[in-house]
């Protein structure tokens, strides 16, 4: 792990994402194949699966974290004056969830069901230029408002929980909460409003 460098890590799983690669073997596989272009990547000698396995076990996660909050905050001075659909003077959130399934076999700590296991993903994607700004992993059964409570809110900001994207009208159904400076005391939203999508 120590001729891998935080950075090293960062290209090649940065370049695993963007290259849909499915597995350490495959990402290494693939660098290998163009060694010689790989010191124009960054990186200064081939990636092997095991270094690259032992980084991803062993060094912080948070190296990451950190650097991914600071990329959104240089993100959002971007996109600040980009044009929206619609005129607001608040920043506008879109809550939506993702449930995964997970073997129960595997995964009894994340039980679900009575027969299967589950872990929901909470994402928080700001509308104007649409960068995600929060992601919460939970249990399956977590609610998507209550997943507010586990956040700091922007006070003034909108935030609109998608219920269900598509029904047969074509219509979604959206909760809005608009916090004030304060903490918001209540899990309940103060609000309901319905949005026609185009």
């Amino acid at each position: 792990m120590k001729s891998l460098s935080c950075t090293e890590q960062f290209r090649a799983m940065a370049f695993a994402q963007l290259t849909y690669r499915e597995s350490l073997r495959d990402i290494e596989g693939c660098l290998s194949a163009q060694a010689a272009k790989l010191y124009h990547m960054g990186f200064p000698h081939e990636i092997k699966r095991s270094t690259l396995a032992d980084a991803n076990e062993r060094r912080d996660w948070r190296i990451y974290a950190e650097f991914a909050q600071r990329l959104i905050v240089q993100a959002c001075k971007l996109y600040a004056g980009d044009s929206f659909c619609i005129e607001l003077e608040n920043t506008a959130y879109a809550l939506d969830s993702t449930t995964i399934d997970l073997c129960l076999a595997l995964f009894p700590w994340a039980l679900f069901r009575t027969t299967k296991s589950a872990v929901k993903m909470h994402s928080l994607l700001e509308l104007r230029g649409n960068i995600r700004s929060f992601i919460h992993i939970s249990d399956g059964k977590l609610g998507d408002v209550n997943v507010l409570d586990t956040k700091e809110l922007e006070a003034g900001a909108i935030y609109i929980w998608i219920e269900a994207i598509w029904t047969s009208r074509g219509f979604t159904r959206c909760i809005k909460r608009t916090p004030s400076s304060s903490p918001v005391p209540s899990r309940t939203p103060s609000s309901g409003a319905s949005i026609r999508l185009r």
